[in-house]
């Protein structure tokens, strides 16, 4: 009779075999919990949400999100589906998640009204923001960001901005040696300039002077470190294919954004390289605040803001992370939006010479340089033209917010849902995404006229130029540029006094052409924020043919 000998484990093999069955164990129930999670949402979701049309997914896994990510003109597409489906509708995102869109000025002015409250930044957007600038006013919701934002106010108010005036002449009449010497040089009497480069070194300089005290000397040539991981965005305007899959998915998983890639690499030495010059400024205002200021003038600057709220004992207390995070958004924010305006309207001015005319006329009738006060009031074709180019092209173009709570929002007309029932107010269950196109909004055809899409200045000067439709949405001349709400932009007064005098330095001093003709056609290129690119540029350029007006 055969014996059947039943081997024995050895205690290290059973123990090896229980602890792969307990991993394999606690993986899925780990797995299982969350696709219940997944499924009580949705289903939650699903009961507590209004049910909309919208566009049909284009792609299993990523909805329509990489259909905006590629196109030039998202602002666009967003406006096409409000046409086709209604004010708020519902897009397909990615990995069976989706997004409501407003597109309605009821409804956006409710929505404003509560964001950093019922709607906060997206997990993708907050876990961004930490990383490259920290716990700063961009990244704050609620309680905090009130008291950071109520902390920095003084700072842009219009008395603090009106002794601004002469730091933003400063640089304007910076860039106009530097120019001059330029077309010196050449033997044609003008010259070829690349322009965006040129407004991101003053936008540079005149928030070093007039937020922290510091001169960057980039319009002079001086090497900072900043300049260059500045510069270096715009070095790779392109998204590789592996950027935008890990973008997209990033949507739904926040925590890809921790995987290295080349964009993510330059955030994360964007941040460096800013924190240390911000501890730089910040080390060195601590010393000299005795010295340069009076304390009047201290606390009422951005610099003695931030240094008097470090103070235990002050009442809007910032801690020293939360003080390098607000210089760093300052920083960005001074660099960025004000340097992406300048330049688009020196690109419509060139392809709008009639009004680049008619703006000079003005300009030079009007004399000597204005002060602050006459910057605002009396020079109308200077507003309007600055307002115009703040309507077609606002740095930001969409923005998006999560739900904290459930909510009810009202429509002024109403849509039809999935079910064909017609609605006046959309139900938001918590934990739903909500996207606003300031693009959209601004140049809706809907909203802003048949000529809504047209570089036209003279709009905000006559009578119906804005039409009642428009004049529902709120926010800074009916714009979405600026955002509104609680987080309005806290610098909206500051970017817009320094548009208006580097703007009126050069058009006073300089005729513009586009440098292959009018008819040039000019894209959208990625730098921190999307830039324009004139077609077949390297990097960001932005070259036009410049001459001194005489």
């Amino acid at each position: 009779m055969a014996i059947t000998t039943i081997p024995v484990l050895s205690p290290l093999s059973l123990w090896t075999t229980v602890r792969s069955i307990s991993a394999f164990n606690v993986t899925c129930s780990f797995a299982a919990l969350w696709a219940f999670v997944k499924f009580s949402r949705a289903l939650r979701w699903r009961l507590k949400t209004t049910q909309l049309r919208g566009p049909p997914r284009t792609s299993f896994i990523y909805g329509v999100s990489q259909d905006l990510m590629s196109s030039n003109d998202t602002g666009g597409m967003y406006e096409r589906w409000a046409t086709e489906y209604g004010v708020a509708y519902t897009t397909p995102s990615v990995l069976g998640q989706s997004r409501i869109v407003l597109c309605d000025p009821r409804a956006i002015a409710h929505f404003l009204a509560r964001d950093t409250w019922t709607y906060v930044q997206t997990p993708l957007f907050a876990a961004l923001m930490e990383k490259s600038f920290g716990k700063g006013v961009l990244w704050s919701e609620s309680k905090t960001h009130r008291r950071q934002r109520k902390a920095l106010t003084p700072a842009f108010s219009n008395a603090a901005i009106r002794k601004l005036a002469s730091v933003f002449y400063d640089s304007a009449y910076k860039a106009k040696a530097a120019w001059d010497t330029v077309i010196e040089l050449s033997k044609d009497g003008d010259a070829v300039i690349e322009v965006q480069n040129w407004m991101n070194h003053v936008s540079l300089d005149t928030v070093g002077i007039a937020g922290f005290s510091h001169d960057f000397g980039s319009l002079t040539g001086k090497h900072a470190s900043v300049t260059e991981v500045f510069d270096s965005f715009g070095n790779n305007p392109k998204a590789s294919a592996v950027n935008q899959l890990l973008f997209l998915v990033a949507l739904a998983f926040p925590i890809i954004t921790k995987i290295p890639t080349k964009r993510s690499k330059l955030f994360k030495k964007l941040g460096v390289t800013m924190g240390e010059i911000s501890n730089d400024l910040l080390i060195r205002s601590r010393r000299e605040k005795d010295v340069n200021m009076s304390e009047r003038d201290e606390e009422k600057s951005i610099i003695g803001l931030l240094i008097k709220s470090e103070s235990q004992d002050a009442e809007l207390h910032m801690s020293e992370e939360e003080v390098v995070a607000q210089m760093k958004v300052l920083l960005l924010a001074g660099y960025e939006t004000t340097s992406i305006s300048l330049t688009w309207a020196l690109i419509e001015l060139s392809q709008h010479p009639d009004v680049q005319t008619s703006l000079r006329e003005e300009l030079l009738a009007f004399g000597p340089d204005p002060t602050y006060d006459q910057l605002k009031a009396n020079l109308p074709y200077l507003d309007a033209v600055v307002h115009e180019i703040l309507r077609l092209h606002p740095p930001l173009g969409e923005f998006t917010r999560l739900a904290t709570a459930d909510d009810v929002i009202p429509l002024s007309e109403p849509v039809r849902m999935e079910s064909g029932k017609m609605t006046d107010s959309i139900s938001i269950a918590k934990g739903t995404s909500i996207t606003i196109s300031a693009a959209a909004i601004n140049r809706s055809l809907a909203i802003w006229g048949p000529d809504a899409k047209e570089f036209k200045p003279d709009r905000w000067l006559t009578e119906g130029g804005i039409t009642a439709k428009a004049e529902e949405v709120q926010g800074h001349k009916h714009l979405l540029t600026f955002i509104d709400g609680p987080r309005a932009c806290l610098g909206k007064d500051f970017a817009i006094t320094e548009f208006k005098t580097v703007l009126l330095v050069l058009v006073k001093s300089f005729v513009f052409k586009m440098r292959d003709g009018p008819d040039t056609e000019v894209e959208i290129a990625r730098g921190i924020l999307p830039r324009p690119r004139v077609v077949g540029e390297d990097d960001i350029g932005v070259p036009l043919r410049v001459r001194r007006y005489e």
